[in-house]
């Protein structure tokens, strides 16, 4: 393997650095599309980003009526980093040497929505499961004890729709990269950005209207109210926006299959397995370690507010109690919906963001942008705490109250905080992808395989904060503040090590073609 290094403008170029092409690898690149055709070919991303919308602003909240605590309630999100830890870089890996006369990744994404769907409708009618399979038979308005049967369902739902998830991102993320031609790996990515800002829009909206139990009355049953209603509306049309999307992608998205490809008849006969993964990282691109080991602490920062958002807004800033009295239920529901607005403004910050990213990395260089938004979130973070300090502080109210309200100053500086927000996400849902894409154009080193890689490093923080934010927060016994508090460190510590590890691409280099990535 022979390096090469050019300087230009103050940043180094990796520009020569190759990694010995085996014979099994194809290297030919597909036909280069249309700006407009490569942007409905990511349109899948959207949809799934409709249903994630949704599994982050609401199913937390919800799990925690079916009888979870607060602090179990962290541990749901384990399969989805075990998943992802193994899932990704497979499917990544097989869906380089697919075969397939409808192309490398499209089969992948095609069966990964579908169990998406399957996934969405179990959680919708967890309740209703539970309630034929023995939970109990009392009115929901009026029982609001635990029901263990639909939690179990609910939870092996999520599960199914983690593993989903996991299927389908490594291959259209890939797709995306193997049809940019000419238009660029940023281009792509924040097209891919994009795509999920317009999802969460409409995901968050339908998570904060909180009138589906309204419009389609026939979802309330003895199991199921208001709240289990408006979750089974807003998760079925989910599946129906999903479809569409994925029909779409399937249509738009034009693949080279890999029999076309010179030599790749040899690579599919090699086996591929978990091992093939394992032997295959020694071959990262030089560069690919720091952007893994940042790409870490980066998700440390963030998993906390992701897994807690809304329940943050339902309980430190609304007063709000899932398991309390009425009023504390009511509040904390009203909550939940400001939370889910928040993440809708969110959404539209992170749209209006992704239009910039190229631009700004060409301006300032990716390095320099993806550091700037680690500090741009840990002064965030910090303020989710103070803003929860200044919340109790104002407080006071009491257990006996009928009606509970939140200071307007308070609400409006929470939902402050989640707008801007949106801002390093974008970055974060960009930048990444587009500099490991960068940095593997000229390698012969599968472009799926990277992406799966550099998810093992989003899913092993996952796991940290999954085990550790519930007991973190029974520690302190102060809710969400502990974790949020965490989270700005990390932000803060990741800043700084990314200035300095960061691999430094040219802002040349960053909008030079990936069309020859498979």
């Amino acid at each position: 393997m022979r390096s090469t290094e050019q300087s230009r403008g103050g940043e180094m170029e990796l520009s020569g650095a190759r990694i010995s092409v085996p014979n099994n690898v194809a290297t030919t690149a597909p036909k280069p599309i249309s700006l407009v055709r490569l942007f409905f070919s990511c349109m899948v991303a959207s949809g799934v980003q409709y249903g994630w919308a949704l599994q982050l602003s609401l199913l937390t909240p919800y799990v925690q009526t079916l009888g979870l605590s607060h602090a179990l309630s962290s541990l749901m999100w384990l399969c989805g980093p075990v998943a992802g830890f193994v899932v990704q870089p497979c499917v990544g890996l097989w869906s380089d040497r697919c075969r397939s006369r409808f192309g490398k990744r499209r089969p992948f994404i095609l069966v990964g929505c579908l169990l998406i769907s399957a996934a969405v409708i179990v959680i919708a009618f967890s309740s209703d499961i539970g309630y034929k399979l023995g939970d109990t038979k009392e009115d929901c308005s009026v029982y609001h004890g635990p029901r263990w049967r639909a939690a179990f369902v609910f939870v092996a739902g999520f599960w199914m729709l983690d593993l989903s998830n996991n299927a389908v991102q490594g291959p259209a993320r890939a797709l995306m990269a193997d049809l940019s031609g000419p238009h660029g790996c940023n281009a792509a990515n924040a097209i891919f950005a994009l795509w999920m800002a317009i999802g969460n829009i409409l995901g968050y909206s339908s998570g904060a209207s909180g009138e589906w139990h309204k419009w389609f009355p026939f979802l309330l049953n003895k199991a199921c109210c208001e709240a289990c209603a408006n979750l089974k509306g807003a998760f079925l049309v989910a599946v129906v926006f999903l479809i569409f999307c994925v029909m779409v992608t399937f249509v738009v998205a034009k693949e080279v299959p890999l029999p076309s490809v010179k030599g790749s008849i040899e690579a599919a006969k090699d086996r591929v397995g978990i091992m093939d993964i394992f032997r295959s990282i020694k071959n990262l691109p030089p560069g690919m370690p720091s952007v893994l080991l940042v790409t870490s602490i980066t998700w440390l920062s963030w998993f906390p507010f992701i897994l807690y958002d809304t329940d943050w807004m339902g309980r430190e800033v609304f007063h709000g109690n899932p398991k309390g009295t009425p009023a504390q239920v009511k509040a904390y529901n009203d909550g939940i919906r400001a939370g889910a607005f928040g993440l809708l403004l969110n959404s539209v910050v992170l749209g209006v963001t992704s239009f910039l990213i190229e631009p700004m990395c060409r301006k300032f260089t990716p390095r320099i942008v993806w550091v700037a938004s680690n500090f741009f979130v840990f002064i965030c973070m910090a303020a989710t705490a103070i803003i929860s300090t200044w919340s109790l502080h104002t407080y006071h109210g009491s257990i006996q109250d009928v009606i509970i309200t939140p200071d307007g100053k308070v609400k409006a500086a929470a939902l402050f905080v989640f707008s801007i927000l949106g801002a390093p996400l974008a970055v974060l849902c960009s930048v990444p992808f587009a500099v490991t894409a960068q940095l593997v154009a000229n390698e012969g080193v599968g472009q799926g395989l990277c992406t799966g890689v550099l998810n093992i490093s989003i899913v092993i923080p996952q796991v940290i904060i999954a085990l550790g934010a519930g007991p973190w927060d029974s520690i302190f016994n102060k809710g969400n503040i502990p974790a949020f508090a965490l989270a700005s460190a990390f932000a803060f510590v990741c800043g700084v090590i990314g200035f300095f590890k960061l691999p430094r691409l040219s802002r040349s280099n960053f909008k030079a073609s990936v069309g020859g990535m498979h």
